[in-house]
């Protein structure tokens, strides 16, 4: 790691060569999930399946679209199945791939209590009924002002909330180097900041993303 760029991963989980910074916390809010009326799960986040998971292990039973690599891992290291896989995962893009592969299926998307696109919305205008179950929420942990990273560091954001929750507890300095993993946490920077996108949405890519960028900083 470049001494004069340390690098800070604000996911949840920890990574080797990478300075960890969690900004989210997980909360389960309800004890039970009724599966009656769907034959499909979506999920759009790693955590939706842990959750899910600890709530009723039935879920395994109903095979599941899974939006992020991330996710698709976790359904399958829980013993869940995947049959779809999409190529976009974007709001109105994602919506549109749900609606060409499953419209004639019921759907229940197991999500947290914040989104950032109103798949369900979107989706009953093109008479597609997507059933939702709010099973956690996530919360901004907190840090003492001391606790911010220094200049010139490099911060990996791996969601919106991540980036909300970092200007929560910090401000935003200049000599930041923001990386993303994907165009919808790019729109939730602040106006001035210096940020690359990952060139895949995944963690790993992230992390690739930002020695590649201590690498070019460490030749300039």
């Amino acid at each position: 790691m470049n001494a004069h760029q340390p690098i800070y991963l604000l996911s949840p989980t920890p990574r080797e060569g990478v300075l960890s910074l969690p900004m989210i916390g997980f909360h389960q809010l309800v004890d039970s999930i009724d599966f009656s009326t769907c034959d499909t799960l979506m999920f759009t986040s790693k955590q939706a399946v842990v959750t899910a998971d600890s709530i009723d292990k039935k879920w395994r039973d109903i095979p599941s679209i899974a939006v992020g690599s991330a996710t698709k891992k976790q359904i399958e290291a829980l013993g869940g199945e995947v049959i779809f896989y999409p190529k976009n995962f974007y709001g109105e893009e994602l919506a549109q791939e749900i609606e060409t592969f499953f419209s004639h299926r019921t759907i229940l998307y197991l999500r947290p209590r914040t989104i950032m696109f109103d798949s369900k919305g979107y989706l009953a205008q093109k008479n597609i009924i997507l059933q939702e179950q709010i099973i956690y929420e996530t919360s901004c942990i907190n840090y003492h002002p001391t606790e911010q990273p220094p200049q010139n560091s490099i911060i990996i954001f791996t969601s919106p909330s991540t980036i909300n929750c970092f200007l929560e507890n910090f401000s935003w300095l200049e000599s930041y180097t923001a990386i993303v993993i994907g165009k919808t946490s790019k729109t939730h920077l602040p106006t001035n900041a210096n940020f690359f996108i990952a060139d895949k949405p995944t963690i790993d890519a992230c992390i690739a993303k930002a020695y590649e960028v201590t690498t070019i900083n460490c030749n300039i």
